[in-house]
């Protein structure tokens, strides 16, 4: 048997198709095969609250090793994964090749899907993991204005925590009727784009709903640093959620629907020359690994694979052929960066890091830990004392360094960390901090 960790991992189709996928018996089988595994080798404790709660339920078995735990309790341990495959990318061992073959994530993921499938969800996680739905209705006009009044009103909060198991104190999304695609439209003019290495510098933005509604200012930011810098960029007219909350919740049917919304309209934007990026990094990791991974055979989804970039991974293959313009207006000074986990398993490397580094006078220092963002499945009040629990080692990095800036390539992982944190005042985009370090009104 060779030592794990050796070769490069190997990421195997999710075979969701398949009636064995779906089958509880042969689900359990495996569950237990994995989870024997990881009580023997324990090496992802500090990652999430999978783990832990995995190995609290084989030390307080009767036997003391997983065929001592009920396998209705099983659900216990994926219902605590937020698919931030952290654990597959950087700690296990025995990830394909290894003959062990763990993917603990796409586990979880198959869990949940039966669990969904079985069961269905709660109408909570059902309306929250709704974006387009949600996200639309509390952007009207006034609805907004109304929506954001009552979020932050201490009473009403408690109510909600009463009704949807939202705590009080977790940082919710604002929303804007004026959005990120209203903002932009008077700034987009056209620019003859430069091929640079593998970047057209034609590039098509996909706003997502959280840039779209809940951000809307990082939209402006994306137009100014990439016409600054010589290229066209449009943003997609309209497009579905990616469906990455669909996926957390396990509702693999709803995925497949966003998918065929999503996909035919990005792929025609390939064959039109475009280079597609997102602001969200859980959207650009959709289209990079989980929907090719769920449609290994789709061309199309294929095509947008490759044309898929991380902003600033794109923005350092400019760099590296010298169409990045470096002559920086204004020094940024300390930067504390949380690199958010669906940034981070892109294996693109610490590119928002290396951007902002070529900013004279800047120190970036990386933070790396969990935020401890809830996801959606924040359904009682006790996970969010969990979520603090776990951002606390970041927390106290950010307080330690009480940097001029605090940033994260997640806008919801900032948030909470900006929420918890004493001293800084909020979280802003890597890209705002770039169009300020421009001079970039």
């Amino acid at each position: 048997m060779r030592e794990g960790s050796l070769e490069a991992p190997t990421r195997h189709p999710l075979d969701w198709r398949s009636d064995t996928f779906w089958d509880r018996e042969d689900l359990e089988r495996e569950l237990e095969r994995v989870y024997d595994i990881c009580h023997g080798c324990r090496r992802c404790v500090s990652l999430c609250e999978s783990f832990p709660t995995l190995f609290d339920l084989v030390d307080e078995s009767e036997t003391m090793e997983v065929d001592g735990v009920a396998k209705a309790d099983y659900q216990k341990v994926a219902d605590q994964c937020y698919l931030c495959d952290l654990c597959y990318m950087t700690k296990c061992p025995y990830v394909p090749p290894h003959e062990w073959n763990v993917d603990f994530p796409h586990l979880m993921l198959r869990a949940k899907a039966v669990k969904f499938r079985e069961g269905g969800a709660r109408t909570r996680d059902r309306l929250l993991t709704s974006t387009d739905t949600v996200f639309k209705a509390a952007s009207i006009p006034l609805v907004d204005v109304t929506i954001n009044a009552l979020n932050g009103n201490a009473g009403v909060r408690k109510v909600i925590e009463k009704v949807t198991g939202i705590h009080h104190e977790a940082p919710v999304p604002r929303f804007h009727s004026r959005t990120l695609r209203k903002q932009v439209k008077p700034l987009l003019r056209p620019a003859q784009p430069t091929r640079v290495g593998e970047t057209s510098g034609k590039v098509a933005l996909y706003a997502t709903c959280y840039g779209n509604y809940s951000n809307p200012d990082i939209g402006a930011d994306f137009v100014k640093v990439f016409q600054h810098n010589g290229m066209h960029i449009d943003v997609i007219e309209k497009e579905a959620c990616c469906g990455m909350p669909k996926l957390e919740l396990g509702d693999l049917d709803a995925v497949d629907r966003l998918k065929q919304a999503n996909i035919p309209l990005l792929a025609k934007l390939v064959d039109d020359g475009y280079d597609l990026i997102a602001p969200i990094p859980s959207c650009v990791l959709m289209y990079k690994q989980e929907l090719p991974l769920m449609y290994p055979d789709d061309a199309d989804v294929a095509k947008v694979q490759a044309a898929f970039y991380d902003p600033f991974e794109y923005l350092w293959l400019r760099h590296k052929g010298d169409a990045l313009d470096t002559g920086f207006t204004s020094e940024l000074g300390s930067v504390a960066y949380q690199a958010a986990c669906h940034q981070r398993v892109q294996n693109i490397g610490p590119k928002t890091r290396d951007v902002l580094s070529l900013v004279p006078g800047t120190e970036v220092t990386v933070l790396e830990r969990c935020s401890g963002h809830d996801g959606t499945y924040a359904v009682k009040a006790e996970t969010h004392d969990k979520a603090v629990k776990i951002a606390r080692p970041v927390v106290r990095k950010i307080d330690q360094q009480a940097p001029a800036h605090f940033t994260s390539d997640c806008p919801m992982a900032g948030t909470h960390l900006a929420n918890l944190a004493d001293s800084v005042e909020a979280a802003e985009h890597p890209m705002t901090l770039l169009r300020k370090a421009y001079g970039l009104e």
